[in-house]
């Protein structure tokens, strides 16, 4: 199912204020005192939930830290390396 593209024209207040029109904060879920993440890219700027962002970001980088982990216990758990070795013997002490 697409999602419902709408177009609102806004002004910015003397104090560098915007306004969201009540009907967007409805359907959004805004309420006052809400927190929102203003997000640069490029020529746009984007509002998003911080909640919602960091869904997304979670999704973007799941892989990431599935191969961080791998790659590290392939270098810690690599018996040869001799500055890993030494470094855990010092560690030790």
């Amino acid at each position: 199912m697409a999602q419902q593209v709408k177009f609102k024209t806004i002004r910015i207040s003397e104090k560098g204020q915007v306004a969201i029109p009540v009907e967007i904060q409805r359907e959004m879920g805004i309420e006052k005192g809400d927190e929102l993440l203003l997000i640069k890219k490029g020529e746009k700027i984007i509002l998003e939930k911080p909640k919602k962002f960091k869904r997304t970001l979670a999704d973007e980088f799941e892989d990431v830290q599935q191969i961080s982990e791998s790659t590290l216990k392939k270098v810690w758990l690599n018996k040869s390396d001799e500055i890993w070795n030494s470094y855990l013997k010092g560690s030790k002490k």
